[in-house]
């Protein structure tokens, strides 16, 4: 549809043609944009064939052809319209084409913005047809529509069309009472008194009714009693509205004679064509419930149900309901619904509807027969175990519902019962022994009956008499008994009604009763649903849900559970498709005896939403301009599509393409502003109003000068745009009957558009896909599996060059394969030959290099491969079968009962000069249930696609082995294998196995459980103790285990860390002890509190360090846990070390720089600690919050921040690093202010050296810390120098002695506290005290051993200032609180 505030011009041309048509249309140039749409007639041609015309030779045809016109000034409209009437016609065709003429062009509908809505009606000589009317949105308070007739206005055009139609000639039939005495004469219409009646009459009829639009003719049809009723006929070309035809009728009865006393009242118009009129079922039967439905296009409820001639009327009773609605403000229905009908209710019904004078009827005749059966005679069975079949079959064959077989005697022998649809019959197979009917029952009769049950209720039955003679008996005829009809199929057995069961076994305590689910159960495709069915006894042999075919439900689809009291069991399907449409039966089984119950299912079709196919995914749109967008599926269903942008919706035009039905709208940019991104989406609702939203279509709005890439199909492009484009809307080349699947992404370089990357999928690749993806969901998977199989073997045959070169038909195909592995509960060997058929191609030398372009794209396609293999493995059925491919290669073993004999396997792949042996000791076996299976299955080039996803040169040098068992197993399990290895002296072997969890659960290798057993020149032995995928891989450039290295690296870090832990317990210590000297101003005590803080926390979070590392190595039970939890908390603490620096230094910018601002000590505290532990723990709650439900939070082989999969290890080094550069920027900064103070500042020597102090510290801290990072990130790239190592750890685990030297001992104040604190009782003669701020000091003696080495460990020579606190005041609080003292 188009803006809301364009208006739209549809006009028709007819033109004759007899070659090929070409049509030109030079209109002036108000117009603003034009649009030829080839609206389909009866979905059939793009142009409406009229007439043909014969003028010459070859014949000459004439076309209708429907053109739009659109524009943006509503004031074009008037003189487009004036310029087309006064065109003169017949326009002959030009120079190029002149065998076409157009005929005649007129405008059929006009379309104009009314507020924010479009309302289009038709012009003069045109309507809407009905189906626009009932389907779309009618003008509100829109003059011109006549009450119970065809629309006039509607909102917007019609998304299916068509435009407003020619008016084709409209008869009304009406009839009107004359009360004068009928004569017989008035029946015969040649009699002189028939022609002057009717000669009167059609006079005052003409001047009466000539007042109606488009009025032609009327006509008296006849007379019948009832006083005198006059039938006649008025043909118009348009209906008249009530008050129109009211007053047309009292015109006729002004002009005609007073004589013939005509009841101005008894005028009825009657439709007989308006309404339609159908019956449920079509075939009825006695005893079904029949629904006759009649609808109009009226708004009205009056409506009355009449049978046969004398039509009686038709009232709510026991037997018949009678229901009316009106829907959408315009449709009125009505439905008779007669339940258990009887043959009394055969003949004619009539429904009318009444509206003021207009009368709506129409007729239908009902026919209700019995349902006949013909049926086997009575007969005689001998119990010798021979079978002997009963037969019943319906005279009308219908799809009957259901068909039930019931017993009525002394004795229970049930059979089996078959039914074919196609001829209405069902056969019920008796195979009677000696133990059901002993001697002495010989001779028993017993009644089958056979019950036929229609869709609608109706029952019919007939009895068969049997009697079972005992074997020996004289009386039997056993002759006669081996004559009958056998059974010549095998059916299910599941012998099941709605109601009551086929009691086969006289147990009266498993008399069980079943209850279902009694709501109503109706959804949508793609929907979820679920039915509960409980039995009143838990005692039962076998639960199973079928279908009302037989068919039994694949056992993923439902859960059963016993209870004490009780047992129930649960269908749940969550996404529901149209197989789910039907009947479904809960079937509990004790012994022979079933209890079924049933329920019926309904799904309403509806597109899922992968489903929906849009054009463009993504296109650049320039602005003022326009886009063809559209929504496509794979079916012709009755859906309302509307297109929404932003929050408008606009109707969608529907086109038909073979089997591809597409949904189009034409953007208009200028309709949002510009430059803007707009998401576009489609929605389709179906018959049960539920919806379903496309994925996005995502246009951006560009300017027209920045557009340099400009295609048909791929739209514009600025430079460097890339876009993506479903492949089958791309002009990339696809069959006929499967368009290509996938998307295409396209680049614009220069004034072309590029392709960046083909991910398109082969024509019968992507319809097996589409096969698959709705198998997953199908109720009957089990059954479609095997052909499915097959196809997909032979397809990837014929597309093996298309799988060696794209990866877009490579990633389908193992989708495929893993959609497929899904399904089985058993494969048999065919179905496994045809999986490894399938993996042998795609696993070619020819596709090796489509796999790189996939890995490199990050694709997870090998890890998926793999675990669809393994799990075909497992459900494998087949005893010691052998496949042998190029590039795969399976075996496998079935374990028998008794001392079963050790598994050995043997590859050789003389291609790939590989080889490899699995061996299980029979041991091992004895512990598995018989009957399992062993399979193992070899890859030679799977191990060089694995390896493109492990980071690094870590490379598989060998086979790549599968193996499994298809029952549990306990654990230990310990496997031995042997690999060729091909590179002897490459470097220590490792044993590794495919862990799937590993890497955001994409797959990784892992050595876990697995070790190398011995390693020869030829070949490297591994045991492990679990089956997978295993393999062995060489690390040329990782440490051995027992290196010198290793060994260095584990002493410096665990004596650095203990000589870390103690130095920071110490600096806790002596900041504990000289606490009071050293915090006795404001600022001084800030600085402590931070130092406190950073080396507890340091401290802390060494200590968790060495609890990871000990988890890490000593494997403990919960490790993943507690890994978990010493990452956090490692994280945390360090973080809380790098916070606690930022807040000392922001604590000496802040005193330094703002020395005029004053701060309560108590906010200070309450930013530093917010500050300090706050964010710490903010980030690290983030980071586990968003990383530890993918379980990719810690590394693979460390407790630390993972780097891999998720970057985490960001959440801490970002921070760190970003704190070093700020402390670095203000220790310049507040050096810079001390060495140049400002006017007036005039700080005293002791704050001066409080200052230094701070800068001395934040100087020394910071870049240590950051240093040690630094060169711990060195350390994360493979490949790294040993010398980052060493550094690295020397530098994290001596950090704490660093802090004690440098953060505390290093402190003036700090050393002045020790040493008037132990030093006291032997230099008291020597202290002097100074009671100003000015006083000096006194000095001590470089002879005492303490202070020299003091002065020798900090660099001091000669004396120590000591000092007693200063004295302060307010205002020197607030003018030098950076100069005060800080130690």
């Amino acid at each position: 549809m188009k803006s809301p505030r364009r208006t739209t011009l549809c006009f028709v041309i007819i033109a004759i043609y007899s070659s090929q048509a070409t049509l030109s249309l030079s209109l002036e140039s108000i117009v603003y944009h034009s649009l030829l749409h080839e609206h389909e007639l009866m979905e059939e041609d793009p142009v409406r064939q009229k007439r043909a015309v014969a003028i010459s030779s070859p014949a000459a045809q004439e076309f209708t052809v429907d053109v739009e016109i659109s524009f943006e000034n509503a004031s074009f409209l008037e003189p487009i319209k004036a310029y087309l009437n006064n065109l003169s016609f017949p326009i002959q065709g030009n120079d190029t084409d002149l065998a076409t003429n157009i005929l005649s062009i007129e405008v059929s509908t006009v379309c104009r913005p009314t507020g924010n809505e479009i309302w289009c009606s038709c012009e003069t000589g045109y309507e809407w047809p009905q189906e626009s009317c009932l389907h779309n949105l009618t003008c509100q308070g829109h003059d011109g529509s006549s009450a119970g007739h065809h629309c006039s206005c509607l909102k917007g055009l019609p998304p299916k069309g068509p435009f407003c139609q020619l008016r084709g000639d409209i008869i009304l039939r009406m009839s009107v009472r004359l009360n004068v005495g009928f004569q017989e004469d008035l029946r015969n219409s040649s009699s002189a008194l028939y022609k002057s009646y009717k000669t009167d009459l059609e006079t005052a009829f003409w001047k009466g009714y000539s007042i109606l639009p488009g009025f032609k003719l009327v006509t008296v049809t006849g007379f019948r009693p009832g006083s005198v009723v006059v039938t006649y006929e008025i043909t118009t070309t348009t209906t008249a509205s009530p008050a129109l035809m009211y007053k047309a009728n009292e015109k006729v009865t002004q002009n005609l004679n007073q004589t013939y006393k005509m009841e101005s009242s008894s005028f009825q118009v009657t439709y007989s064509n308006e309404t339609k009129f159908s019956i449920t079922p079509e075939i009825i039967f006695e005893g079904d419930t029949v629904t006759l439905m009649c609808e109009n296009e009226v708004f009205s409820t009056n409506v009355s149900w009449t049978q046969g001639e004398a039509e009686l009327d038709m009232q709510n009773s026991t037997e018949v309901s009678i229901y009316t609605s009106v829907l959408n403000n315009m449709t009125s229905v009505s439905r008779l619904i007669i339940h258990n009908i009887t043959q009394n209710y055969t003949g004619e019904y009539t429904c009318k509807l009444t509206l003021d004078i207009f009368e709506y009827a129409s007729r239908r005749k009902v026919e209700v027969i019995p349902i006949q059966i013909l049926a086997s005679e009575a007969t005689e069975v001998m119990c010798d175990n021979s079978p002997v079949s009963l037969s019943c079959c319906s005279e009308v064959n219908v799809n009957w519902s259901q068909i039930e077989w019931k017993q009525e005697g002394s004795i229970s022998i049930p059979g089996n019962a078959e039914i074919d649809t196609d001829s209405g019959c069902s056969r019920y197979t008796l195979m009677a022994n000696g133990t059901q009917c002993p001697s002495r029952s010989s001779g028993t009769t017993v009644v089958y009956t056979c019950e036929f049950i229609s869709a609608h209720g109706a029952r019919g039955r007939r009895d068969i008499e049997v009697t079972f003679i005992s074997v020996g008996d004289n009386s039997s005829h056993k002759g006669d008994v081996q004559e009958s009809q056998r059974l010549l199929m095998e059916m299910s057995t599941v012998q099941s009604t709605t109601k009551n069961s086929l009691e086969t076994s006289k147990a009266p305590e498993q008399q069980a009763k079943l209850n279902i689910t009694p709501d109503l159960i109706s959804v949508s495709e793609g929907q979820s649903f679920f039915i509960k069915c409980i039995s009143d006894m838990s005692n039962y042999d076998e639960m199973y849900w079928n279908t009302s075919a037989g068919t039994k439900i694949y056992k993923r689809f439902y859960t059963t559970r016993r209870y004490p009291d009780r047992a129930e069991s649960v269908l749940r399907v969550k996404t529901s498709t149209r197989e789910w449409n039907g009947t479904y039966h809960c079937v509990f089984r004790y012994k022979n005896l079933y209890r079924v119950v049933a329920k019926d299912v309904t799904v309403y079709p509806l597109p899922l939403e992968s489903n929906i196919m849009v054009d463009p995914v993504e296109a650049a749109v320039p602005c003022r301009s326009s886009h063809h967008i559209r929504c496509c599926i794979e079916e012709d269903a009755d859906y309302k599509v509307i297109f929404q942008v932003g929050s408008s919706s606009f109707p969608a035009v529907k086109e038909v393409n073979e089997k591809q039905v597409c949904y189009k709208h034409h953007f208009m940019a200028d309709s949002v502003s510009c430059p803007e991104n707009v998401d576009v989406f489609c929605h389709f609702t179906n018959a049960a109003n539920n919806s379903v939203q496309s994925p996005s279509m995502k246009l951006h709005l560009v300017p027209g000068e920045s557009i340099t890439c400009q295609d048909p199909i791929l739209g514009v492009g600025e430079p460097g745009k890339v876009i993506q484009k479903l492949c089958r809307f791309s002009n990339i080349t696809r069959s006929h009957e499967n368009p290509v699947g996938g998307i295409i992404t396209y680049r614009c370089v220069g004034s072309r558009w590029q392709i960046k990357r083909n991910d398109c999928i082969s024509a019968p690749i992507n319809a097996l896909l589409q096969l698959a993806k709705a198998l997953v969901k199908s109720p009957t998977q089990d059954e479609k599996l095997p052909s499915y199989l097959g196809n997909l073997s032979i397809s990837t045959k014929q597309v093996k060059l298309e799988a060696g070169s794209f990866s877009g038909t490579l990633g389908a195909i193992i989708n495929i394969l893993d959609l497929f592995s899904t399904v089985p509960t058993q494969v048999n060997s065919e179905m496994m030959t045809h999986v490894l058929s399938t993996v042998n191609i795609i696993l070619g030398k020819s596709a090796l290099n489509t796999w790189k372009m996939s890995q490199e794209q990050k694709t997870n396609y090998s890890s998926q491969l793999l675990d669809s293999v393994e799990r075909f493995s497992r459900v494998l059925r087949a005893e010691d079968s052998s496949i042998s491919q190029p590039n795969v290669q399976m075996k496998s073993m079935v374990i028998k009962p008794g001392h079963p004999q050790s598994y050995r396997q043997s590859f050789v792949f003389l291609d790939s000069d590989l080889w490899g042996n699995v061996t299980i000791n029979g041991c091992q076996l004895e512990h598995l249930q018989p009957d399992s299976f062993v399979v193992t299955v070899a890859f030679p080039t799977l191990k060089t696609i694995l390896d493109q996803d492990v980071p690094g040169e870590n490379f598989a040098n060998s086979l790549v082995m599968t193996t499994t068992v298809s029952r549990s197993i306990a654990t230990p399990f310990r496997i031995l294998m042997t690999f060729k290895n091909n590179h002897p002296s490459g470097g220590m072997p490792q044993c590794v196995f495919w862990n799937f969890d590993l890497a955001n659960h994409t797959g990784g290798w892992d050595s876990s459980g697995c070790y190398v057993k011995a390693v020869t020149e030829d070949s490297v032995s591994c045991s492990c103790e679990h089956l997978t995928s295993f393999s062995i891989l060489m690390s040329p450039d990782s440490p051995d285990p027992d290196s010198l290295l290793k060994i260095l690296l584990d002493i410096i870090s665990y004596i650095g860390l203990c000589f870390s832990i103690l130095s920071l317990a110490a600096c806790l210590v002596v900041e504990a002890v000289v606490w009071k000297s050293v915090t006795k101003n404001r600022t001084s005590s800030m600085r402590h509190i931070c130092i406190v803080n950073i080396t507890a926390s340091l401290l802390v979070a060494d200590v968790w360090f060495i609890v990871a590392a000990a988890i890490h190595d000593h494997r403990f039970p919960l490790n993943e846990t507690a890994c978990v939890a010493a990452t956090f908390f490692v994280h945390f603490f360090y973080l809380s070390v790098f916070f606690w620096m930022l807040t000392l230094g922001l604590m000496l910018f802040y005193r330094l720089v703002f020395i005029l601002h004053d701060t309560s000590k108590s906010i200070q505290k309450t930013i530093a600690f917010s500050l300090g532990y706050g964010c710490p723990l903010l980030i690290s709650v983030i980071t586990v919050g968003a990383t530890q439900p993918r379980e990719v939070y810690t590394r693979k082989n460390a407790c630390w921040l993972n780097w891999e999969d998720t970057k985490a290890l960001l959440a801490f080094v970002i921070p760190a690093l970003v704190i070093v550069v700020v402390n670095m920027t203000i220790t310049v900064v507040v050096v810079t202010k001390i060495l140049r103070p400002s006017i007036g500042d005039k700080p005293s020597k002791q704050e001066k050296s409080s200052l230094f102090q701070i800068t001395k510290s934040i100087g020394v801290l910071t870049p240590l810390l950051g240093l040690t990072w630094g060169f711990g990130l060195a350390t994360v790239f493979q490949g790294s120098n040993a010398v980052f190592h060493i550094v690295f750890t020397l530098l994290n685990a001596f950090q704490g002695l660093f802090i004690l030297l440098f953060g505390c001992l290093w402190d003036q104040k700090v050393q002045e506290a020790l040493l008037n604190k132990y030093s006291r009782s032997k230099w008291s003669s020597q202290h002097s005290k100074s009671t100003s701020i000015g006083s000096s000091t006194p000095v001590f003696s470089m002879s005492s051993p303490i202070s020299r080495r003091f002065n020798n460990l900090f660099g001091k020579t000669g004396t120590y200032n000591v000092s007693t606190p200063e004295t302060t005041s307010s205002s020197l609080e607030n003018t030098s609180s950076a100069y005060s003292l800080l130690n």
